[in-house]
């Protein structure tokens, strides 16, 4: 039976090319009763890994300071490379209200989450989304602006770059984390058929709400060497709002216009029942689609 107060949890990791150090983080996290891992998956191209986790809310807090303890310690964000942005070793943990657990609860979660992250392991913290204490801040994309290599140069020096919590100095290893509360997220990427990478980018800049594309979707243009494709990559920030069948049909359409094919889709992490209800994974070329990818079927597994 399923507890009353569920939370999920989706840390992304970076790190993406060491199975052994993914199995350490996620085996952190496993180890805190009342917590249950639904999935983890490694990207080599992106040198990143997302990890979906439930549990109630302070078991989930205490499951996920295991994990970025451990990933702080195995993870060297001096020798990282990757085609995702990032800021740090745990570069990403958001909290996400799943069943009777309200947002403002997840907000208070994440915020005394990251207070205790940052004085603890001594990461700046930075809050994002719903968790946000500052408007500028509720962007992922503006947190992460300048990448790992930004922060570096810039934190301690510029006023706007100080943490909410944590260090207003550098951590070299470990980097920065941002951390928030939000709605359920979709990570989904979209392969083309070239491998001029300009077409990707030019793509994701008309489809992305920040430029006046489509409402809830951020999205990135980005080169692939391993696949020797270029990639739109997207977060769907709100799936009932903008869905898988308005972003294939607009990535498609304007890929032909630049005489580009779509060569494939993928789904990074799980996704709820309902983002399926008017496309099937067929009509959106997903590769490598498993029914355990649905949220509600992990969880009555």
């Amino acid at each position: 039976m399923l507890p009353e107060r569920l939370v999920e949890c989706v840390p992304n990791f970076s790190e993406g090319r060491r199975p052994e150090v993914v199995e350490r983080i996620v085996a952190a996290i496993a180890s805190v009763p009342r917590v249950r891992v639904l999935d983890e998956s490694m990207d080599m191209d992106h040198n990143r890994s997302v990890v979906t986790f439930v549990g109630e809310p302070d078991a989930a807090a205490d499951a996920m300071f295991r994990g970025m303890q451990t990933a702080a310690d195995q993870i060297d964000m001096t020798q990282h490379k990757g085609a995702h942005p990032r800021i740090g070793a745990t570069d990403v943990v958001p909290f996400v209200p799943l069943r009777g657990v309200t947002m403002e609860e997840c907000v208070i979660l994440a915020r005394r989450f990251g207070e205790t992250a940052g004085r603890m392991l001594g990461i700046p913290i930075y809050l994002y989304a719903e968790a946000a204490a500052r408007p500028e801040r509720r962007i992922l994309a503006d947190v992460r602006k300048g990448e790992y290599e930004g922060l570096r140069d810039e934190l301690g020096r510029k006023p706007e770059r100080e943490p909410d919590f944590g260090p207003n100095t550098f951590n070299a290893k470990a980097g920065a984390t941002a951390v928030g509360a939000r709605k359920p997220l979709i990570a989904y990427n979209i392969y083309l058929k070239t491998t001029d990478v300009t077409v990707a980018k030019k793509i994701a800049r008309a489809i992305r709400e920040s430029s006046g594309g489509l409402p809830k979707v951020q999205a990135l243009g980005l080169w692939i060497p391993e696949r020797n494709m270029a990639q739109v990559s997207m977060n769907l920030l709100d799936y009932q709002t903008t869905g898988f069948r308005e972003v294939f049909k607009e990535v498609g359409k304007r890929a032909k216009k630049a005489a580009v094919e779509v060569a494939e889709s993928e789904l990074i992490g799980l996704v709820p029942r309902d983002a399926f209800a008017e496309v099937s994974p067929e009509q959106l070329l997903l590769a490598g689609f498993s029914k355990n990818q649905i949220i509600e079927n992990r969880l009555e597994d």
